[in-house]
């Protein structure tokens, strides 16, 4: 066999050595990479996104998309040569698997993390929206969970109403642990409270709950921490003034919020906000309008632009790392808050587009 021939067999040989290798050696990665975009103002699978009832809407136009990643699986096993492809690649990220599925967490775990926070998310953003209208919202603090043979357990039940703790009223969630810490473990603490039932039943009829009863609890100490505790978990509950239904299936975590907000705004109010223009955007949205960061914002970038966004509107905290490797064809706008892109989308309505907030990389 002439030498040439040989030298070629063999290299060819070797190299199909190296790719069955680089199949077969499983690394500790995760991939991620631009998931779909939904436009908020628009139908899913023929059901609107946004559905209000029982309060006069107006007619939209444009598109504010909401964005999402998508991730590979926390069961799923990446070999070598699917690594050293995503990290070539431009459209996609490859990132240690623990820092999508912390602490060993299943794909169930993260599954279900994930619908509590898009849950969350879209409560919020009714909140947000409808505080920002000028629209009262009423709220009360309530027992968001209770901790399995916690001292609580059998006693409180979520969606119970917590109205006072020792007799001292709670007007905030955390108002709950800095009452019950004043005790020391092992000592009582009494909750005044309206069961989760009643709530419920006097929400339905749009009456104030009445029927309180008080619970007594034990106190224990802390795991790890010398303080007191029952085993619950305090959050905030609101009543709307109208029905707002969210429809979209198959999406979790907490970044939506920004977008939804603004697409409740947008059908509430007269006119448009996006003046028919194609906007994309995301950031999670608490009640008070503050818009924070989320993660993979360079892949939300990519999916806007290939969607056909021409605007993005970009959490404050993510404009940096935006900015850095920002598509071309799209305008990053940076909003700290739900009034700050209300008012973004306005300029952007008119063609003012020269005076928009926009994103640094220094």
């Amino acid at each position: 066999m002439p030498r040439r021939t040989a030298t070629m067999l063999a290299s060819t040989l070797i190299l199909i050595a190296l790719l069955c290798a680089g199949v077969l050696i499983k690394v500790p990665y995760s991939e991620m990479s631009p998931g779909p975009t939904v436009n908020t103002l628009g139908k899913v699978g023929g059901e609107p996104v946004l559905q209000i009832s029982g309060h006069k809407t107006y007619p939209t136009s444009g598109n504010l998309n909401m964005t999402t990643v998508r991730v590979t699986g926390a069961d799923y096993d990446m070999n070598l040569v699917e690594s050293v492809y995503g990290w070539l690649a431009h459209d996609s990220v490859v990132v240690p698997h623990d820092t999508l599925y912390p602490d060993g967490k299943t794909e169930q775990q993260s599954t279900q993390e994930n619908a509590e926070e898009f849950s969350q998310s879209q409560e919020s953003a009714k909140v947000a929206a409808l505080t920002e209208l000028g629209i009262p919202v009423a709220s009360r603090v309530v027992v968001s969970t209770v901790v399995k043979d916690s001292p609580a357990q059998g006693k409180l039940h979520a969606g119970d109403v917590i109205k006072q703790v020792d007799g001292a009223p709670v007007k905030q969630p955390e108002d709950v642990a800095k009452l019950v810490t004043r005790h020391d473990p092992g000592e009582k603490v009494t909750f005044t409270v309206i069961p989760a039932r009643t709530a419920q039943a006097a929400e339905k009829a749009g009456k104030e709950p009445e029927g309180s009863r008080e619970i007594v609890i034990t106190t224990v100490k802390a795991p790890k921490e010398n303080r007191a505790i029952v085993g619950i978990q305090a959050g905030t509950d609101h009543t709307f003034p109208f029905r707002i239904d969210i429809k979209l299936a198959d999406v979790g975590g907490p970044s939506a919020g920004l977008m939804f907000s603004l697409g409740i705004i947008d059908k509430l109010t007269p006119g448009n906000l996006t003046g028919g223009k194609f906007i994309a955007g995301t950031g999670t949205i608490d009640d008070k309008g503050k818009v924070g960061p989320i993660g993979g914002i360079n892949m939300k970038l990519v999916g806007a632009r290939d969607a056909g966004a021409r605007y993005f509107l970009t959490p404050d905290e993510n404009c940096k790392a935006a900015a850095s490797d920002t598509p071309s064809g799209l305008t990053l706008v940076k909003v700290k808050t739900i009034s700050d892109a209300k008012k973004s989308l306005e300029k952007i309505r008119v063609g003012d587009t020269a005076g928009l907030p926009s994103c640094s990389a220094g």
